[in-house]
């Protein structure tokens, strides 16, 4: 902590709160720029719900700061102004904003007026994007379950992206749909189905690399979305652990200890991705060391 305190104290000595934030030009009124090429130039985040280190909004991107991370992915609904305070603070960037009601308020629920709230919180989350300065938020489009079908997940889930296009669009916020355990979009054939309905370039798909493991190879849909991948989370899973003590075992593990082909991913992400942010989403980030050992972890895939 002394450390940190330390780098604190001489960022705020240096003037650093009069960094703008990245990306924070006018706004309103934009459209989507055209796909950038492929560059392979990565840069390394992390996704603020896996950030175990205690403290503050402050305390949380100065550890990750200290770590090696350059980017941050903060949950919506946060204190908005605590959040632009600290990002100017360290310097870090907002990769995109993660919404943090969409497993609570589901654009999919039966209750429309469940749907409306979810519309809401989506909404919330655009303007943290915004005013975070970044072009992308993630966002759990709905689950399949007992009370809904998987043609009303997807039917429902459509029908809300449609009511906040006009938002996204006014922001110049791309609404970035992750796979994730929902019982919805298991192949990339069917994912690139979804995305590409809505004919814009602000829906996008979130990949999330080790939640794919269980049913999948992630190297297959990052070749099949190709520039349809707005974001991507950087996660591990294996495959044994997940056979044997269940699915959220399996991704536990430490980056390289799992069963994802890295060298195989890299190569489709430069082949692909035409963002630069690669986004951490690991557990044991409790402590500035751990979190040294996952930018070690980081650092040996992005060099395969």
């Amino acid at each position: 902590m002394q450390r940190r305190n330390f780098i604190k104290n001489s960022i705020l000595a240096t003037g650093a709160l009069t960094i703008p934030l990245a990306g924070s030009k006018i706004f309103a009124g934009c459209t989507a720029a055209a796909p950038k090429p492929a560059t392979g130039v990565f840069k390394k985040a992390m996704m603020w719900e896996s950030i175990g280190v205690q403290g503050s909004i402050l305390d949380k991107c100065m550890a990750i700061k200290e770590a090696g991370f350059v980017g941050v992915e903060p949950s919506s609904h946060l204190d908005r102004k605590e959040m632009i305070d600290a990002l100017k603070t360290t310097g870090l960037t907002a990769t995109d904003v993660c919404c943090s009601t969409h497993w609570k308020k589901r654009l999919t629920d039966p209750d429309a007026a469940v749907r409306q709230e979810a519309i809401e919180g989506v909404t919330v989350a655009l303007e943290d994007a915004h005013a975070y300065g970044t072009d992308a938020i993630l966002l759990v489009p709905g689950v399949v379950n007992d009370n809904v079908t998987y043609e009303d997940c997807w039917k429902l889930s459509t029908e809300g992206i449609n009511k906040l296009l006009p938002v996204a669009k006014k922001l110049n916020v791309q609404i970035c749909i992750e796979n994730v355990p929902n019982y919805f979009l298991f192949s990339p054939l069917e994912a690139k189905s979804y995305v590409d309905q809505f004919k814009t370039p602000f829906v996008k798909f979130f990949f999330d690399i080790g939640n794919v493991m269980h049913y999948g190879w992630p190297e297959q849909w990052i070749n099949i979305l190709g520039d349809r991948i707005g974001r991507v989370h950087i996660k591990e899973f294996s495959r044994k652990i997940a056979d044997q003590k269940g699915r959220r075992a399996g991704l536990q593990v430490a980056l390289l200890e799992g069963d994802v082909n890295w060298t195989k991913v890299m190569e489709a992400l430069r082949k692909n991705y035409r963002n630069e942010w690669l986004i951490a989403e690991q557990p044991k980030s409790n402590t500035l060391e751990e979190l040294q050992v996952l930018i070690d972890q980081f650092d040996k895939i992005l060099s395969m």
